[in-house]
């Protein structure tokens, strides 16, 4: 299921690779695509959206509603 997040706080390509980094230790054959311009995170991935949501905010960011 293709979901979007609105992840405030991603300033550079570390912090890409931590939510991806994070989104994967849920579902390793999700699919994460980031643009850090619009704060949008997209995620192909069969797992509950308060999950990936969770897995975010567990890094330090903050994922808006």
């Amino acid at each position: 299921m293709n979901q979007i997040f609105n992840v405030e706080g991603m300033t550079c390509g570390h912090c890409e690779k931590a939510v991806t980094k994070a989104v994967l230790a849920l579902d390793e054959k999700a699919r994460v695509v980031i643009d850090r311009s619009t704060n949008r995170v997209e995620v192909d991935s069969s797992q509950a959206r308060e999950a990936l949501a969770k897995a975010i905010a567990d890094e330090g960011y903050r994922v808006a509603a």
